[in-house]
């Protein structure tokens, strides 16, 4: 291997914001926090939104999580395309509205 080309691989904490659960692994991943763990020792920590702990696939309960505004942050991106292409929108509505039939009246009713 050559040297000084390969990320520290080193114990690292991990922490599941939602679910309040911490694991301990290897990893390469590079954080500023650290954290001192139930041996004593201190270990960098990253905090995460979403682990095992509470997945739904591994937890069997179904659970919105929304904690860095994912839902507000798409229709940001998207929302703009819709609202632009708003009045496109519009203008194909209307032909469509025209080729649909009319009502029909009903000529049973008594005068």
């Amino acid at each position: 291997m050559k040297p000084d080309i390969h990320p520290e691989y080193r114990p690292v904490v991990f922490h599941d914001q939602s679910a309040g659960e911490s694991f301990i692994t290897n990893s390469t991943i590079q954080t500023a926090d650290t954290i001192e763990w139930e041996d004593g020792n201190t270990y960098p920590l990253a905090k995460v939104e979403i682990s095992a702990a509470s997945h739904p696939f591994f937890t069997g309960t179904m659970k919105i999580v929304d904690t860095a505004g994912r839902v507000e942050r798409f229709e940001r991106r998207y929302g703009r395309r819709k609202k632009a292409a708003g009045g496109d929108e519009a203008a194909a509505e209307a032909p469509a509205a025209a080729a649909a039939p009319a009502p029909v009246e009903d000529s049973s009713e008594e005068e």
